[in-house]
């Protein structure tokens, strides 16, 4: 695991020589980030960690230990940088014996002494008054190492005070060079010394012996005048008066020494009591320091003192040490509710919270801090889910007034266009700025935009409840992972230590967490219930009841959210599960989130189709009526691109990420999609039914808005009504041809692609549905261009009185025929014009009209001349040989049935000449047959 910090740098010490217990400064880099992060410090490798006092991370004061080395580095060990190094050493010196009556540059100081274990000052009776030379002769050090001298004379020492002493040690070290003489000299200073110490307490009754004569001498005195009076009244008079005078000494005693023994007592009063201050100075002024730490935030400092306070004076049956411990109780109680204020209260980082919870449980405070944290922060995120809730309702609310404020009424638009228009321009603190702009591109290529070429620099402004979605998600993931590492933490007890050092108190914390964890997981869930049902409720109304409408609902400006904005909406929703999924939670508390999703999945494909059918419905607008090579119009190719374009807005929805199920897993989302669908093509094949049966005039477009309908979106059509009703059929029909053959197979595969159920079913009816509509268009064209050849026949065979039973020679085909053959060229070139592929089909069943009224026609007739067999028998054959490539089976039989009518040609001459006649006509028409001849077929075949 990396640290966090650099390895503490010793750079100076001061001072950097002297004898153990000396105070000393260290200075450096990275000393540590406070006096817990402090675990380790060394000089000339004894610990002096008892005694160090960090003051800051390039401060620290302690004392010198006993080290066993003379001269050593500092070595300072912390949390965060772990073992330092030093750049300087200390001396350790040692320590010279000074006697009482030895001159000293400082004051030695032989009541008190410094006790390291206990970090305060000891008591200790005076020394014993010794002289500083022993032997009475002049002492001469001499040079010998002191390690040598340590090592020949191990465990031993020179101090003649010391119960190891070493006479030689001492004569080495003082005497190295002096004379035998001497030393003799010094044996007899020696025996001196020992003989004033056992006359001393003779001396000291010598000097009292002139008061005790005379004390003797006034008693002999009294005895011997009680012996002079020889009665008792004597001898109780001199008692009386021994007595008072004893009485009055004593009193005289007391007067002239009362005033010296009070001071003393109060001397010796006060000592004590300075002497009882300084050695329980710690728990006199811990109250004080309590207050001072916790005004900087010290919280550990205080902590410390409180332990160790504790331990010492937590069962004292001393009154006044009771006093102030109770003083100490009282301040850390309020430390306590300070601590437990800070850790409920909100927003707080997830240090904090542990730092807090940590140090009430240093504190042993009552109930479980870390359960209440997560309590309270489980409220507050429940609070600021609703909270943003509220706060965009209220949006709303002014957005609402401020349109009825400046239109004077609401105005109800499709979808409530309005609220999302740029042009209406809201002032910024009634509306959020945006979270983002969809643009919206030209023409077709967005299925629902259908503006003109200015749309490429429209753009929107995202809806309250997708601004809402995405804050309201913002916050949970932002919120959501820290209270569910406060749970992990709770559950590991790694709240209370990360180093396994309070085993007991994790083992509590476990123990608790299991107890809580279904009351967790509950919490849990009540936070994804009230996000996914707000979320519902901003976008999804329908699916909640009517009791948690009202609660999590109340979207006054609701409106159906376009395919685009769900398809943002989806996004947002995903990336949420994501971060809340690595966080490790538990799937089935995030089950209803991907339900959530899968439910705006459904209804962005169910909005985006519907979208769909009602921009294909105004692809009737968009029709120019302009053919290309191949009998064509643009609405095919923008019926598909509008169809695709949909399809891919929709990839990422209906693509299935880690976790979520089949949009069309439900049977009745696949029926709902299948209808849609299918409505989508049948809205298609309306409008191309809408624009080859109705004139101009007719096109609906109530379902247009004002820019939809504006002239010059349809300057385009009205520049085209030259267009005869007949050529616009046509044109239909060639292009529900394309349809037929490419449009819907390529769509049916695009929906496949896309995973669509049930496309078989859609390609059918659709198919069935278009050929339904390709068959009446086609009807209506041949009955519009057959109709009147046709009707021409009958008046054009019968002009002047013309009678098939008295008739001339026939001389040639007759103009009726020629008239028919010409309005037959018209329609072909008509349809050639168009579409090339159209022609055998258009010219089949004209020709197929014309054959069975000719041959109906010929069957009406009683009976025929020779000439007029002949005459009806040429105009028929002219006719059947000119349009031969374009006979069916229907019109082959007509013709043949009105050849069966006429009588049989029985001369050879008659077969001449009709053979002659039909090669005149041929070649008098020649010109205009021309579009008759097969290689004109093959040509239009090719």
């Amino acid at each position: 695991m990396s640290r966090a910090r650099q390895p503490p740098l010793v750079t100076g010490i001061s001072p950097n020589e002297g004898i153990s217990w000396t105070k000393v400064t260290i200075r450096g880099e990275n000393l540590g980030t406070g006096p817990t992060d402090l675990i380790g410090l060394t000089i000339c490798g004894h610990n002096c960690l008892l005694t160090a006092e960090w003051m800051s991370a390039s401060k620290i004061v302690c004392r010198v230990g006993q080290a066993k080395n003379d001269k050593g580095d500092i070595i300072v060990t912390t949390k965060s940088g772990g073992k330092g190094t030093s750049t300087v050493s200390f001396k350790l010196l040692k320590p010279e014996k000074i006697g009482i009556l030895d001159q000293s540059a400082v004051w030695v100081d032989e009541m008190n002494y410094y006790d390291m274990r206990t970090d305060r000052n000891k008591g200790i009776p005076p020394l014993s008054l010794r002289p500083a030379n022993p032997l009475g002769i002049e002492i001469d050090k001499g040079r010998f190492p002191q390690k040598d001298l340590e090592s020949l004379f191990p465990g031993m020492s020179a101090d003649f005070t010391s119960e190891n002493f070493s006479a030689a040690w001492y004569l080495i070290e003082n005497h190295s060079t002096t004379s035998f003489d001497q030393l003799k000299t010094a044996v007899v200073n020696l025996k001196k010394q020992a003989n004033k110490k056992n006359e001393g307490s003779l001396a000291y009754v010598k000097g009292g012996l002139s008061t005790f004569f005379e004390a003797q001498d006034a008693l002999s005195a009294i005895h011997q005048k009680l012996e002079a009076d020889g009665t008792e009244k004597v001898e109780g008079s001199m008692t009386q008066k021994l007595e008072n005078v004893l009485n009055r000494a004593s009193n005289t005693a007391d007067t002239l020494f009362q005033e010296v023994l009070g001071r003393k007592d109060k001397a010796d009063s006060t000592r004590n009591a300075l002497n009882v201050l300084q050695r329980f100075k710690f728990l006199f002024n811990l109250p004080l320091n309590i207050e001072r730490n916790i005004q900087k935030g010290d919280y550990d400092v205080v902590i410390n003192d409180y332990e160790k306070a504790k331990s010492l004076f937590g069962k004292t049956e001393v009154q006044v040490f009771k006093k102030y411990y109770a003083e100490v109780e009282t301040r850390i109680e309020a430390l306590r509710e300070l601590l437990l204020d800070k850790l409920l209260e909100t927003p707080s980082t997830l240090h904090d919270q542990k730092r807090y919870i940590r140090y009430l449980s240093d504190l042993h405070a009552p109930g479980d801090p870390a359960w209440q944290c997560i309590g309270a922060q489980h409220q507050w995120i429940l609070q600021l889910m609703h909270n943003c809730k509220e706060s965009y309702h209220a949006i709303s609310c002014q957005l609402m007034c401020k349109i009825i404020l400046t239109f004077g009424f609401f105005p109800l638009c499709p979808g409530n266009a309005l609220l999302h228009s740029p042009m209406l321009d809201l002032d910024s603190d009634v509306r959020p700025s945006p979270i983002g702009h969809l643009s919206q591109t030209a023409s077709l290529k967005r299925g629902s935009s259908f503006q003109s070429g200015r749309d490429d620099a429209w753009r929107y402004k995202a809806p309250q409840q997708v601004v809402f979605v995405e804050k309201l998600t913002k916050l949970v993931v932002s919120q959501l992972p820290n209270f569910w590492k406060l749970w992990v933490s709770y559950v590991n007890g790694s709240l209370f230590s990360e180093t396994a050092e309070k085993s007991g108190q994790m083992e509590r914390s476990k123990k608790n967490a299991r107890q809580r964890q279904n009351d967790f997981k509950k919490m849990i869930q009540e936070v994804m219930h009230s996000l996914v049902k707000l979320i519902r409720g901003a976008l999804l109304p329908f699916s909640l009841r009517e009791g948690e409408l009202r609660q999590y609902g109340g979207w006054e400006m609701k409106s159906e959210l376009s395919g685009q904005w769900l398809t943002h909406v989806i996004q947002t929703v995903r990336l949420s599960s994501e971060s809340l999924t690595a966080l490790e939670i538990p799937n089935d508390m995030l089950q209803i989130i991907q339900d959530l999703i899968l439910d705006l999945r459904v209804r962005c494909i169910i909005v985006t189709l519907q979208h769909t059918a009602e921009d294909i419905k105004r692809l009737a607008e968009k029709e120019d009526w302009v053919v290309d090579n191949e009998g064509l119009t643009s609405l095919p190719s923008q019926f598909e691109q509008c169809i695709i374009h949909s399809l891919q807005s929709l990839k990422t929805v209906l693509d299935c990420k880690p976790g979520e199920a089949s949009v069309f897993q439900q049977q009745k989302t696949q029926e709902d999609v299948c209808q849609l669908s299918i409505g989508i093509m049948q809205g298609f094949i309306d409008c191309l039914e809408q624009l080859s049966t109705k004139p101009d005039g007719d096109i609906d477009t109530s379902h247009l808005s004002v820019d939809v309908s504006s002239p010059d979106l349809f300057g385009s059509i009205h520049e085209e009504s030259s267009l005869s009703s007949e050529q616009r059929l046509l044109i239909a029909l060639s292009n529900c041809r394309y349809l037929e053959r490419h449009t819907f197979l390529n769509i049916a595969e695009h929906f496949e692609k896309h995973g669509f159920q049930g496309v078989d079913k859609i390609t059918q009816v659709s198919m069935e549905s278009l050929k339904e509509l390709d068959q009446r268009l086609f009807e209506m064209y041949i009955e519009f261009k057959a109709d009147p050849i046709v009707g021409s026949l009958e008046p054009g065979i019968y002009a002047g009185y013309f009678d098939w039973k008295d008739c001339l020679v026939p001389t040639g085909v007759r103009n009726y025929l020629k008239e028919a053959l010409v309005n037959i060229i018209a329609v072909h070139a008509e349809v050639f014009t168009i579409s090339k592929d159209l022609v055998p089909r258009v010219m089949s069943r004209v020709v197929e009209a014309v054959s069975e009224e000719l041959s109906r026609l010929m069957q009406c007739v009683s009976s025929f001349s020779k000439n007029g067999a002949l005459q009806a028998k040429l105009e028929i054959c002219a006719l059947r040989d000119t349009v031969a490539i374009y006979l069916t089976p229907e019109s082959k039989s007509s013709f043949k049935q009105a050849l069966e009518a006429l009588p049989q040609l029985s001369s050879g001459t008659d077969r001449k000449l009709l053979e002659e006649l039909l090669n005149k006509f041929k070649s008098s028409m020649h010109l205009q047959l021309t579009c008759f001849q097969a290689s004109s077929s093959a040509m239009m075949k090719t």
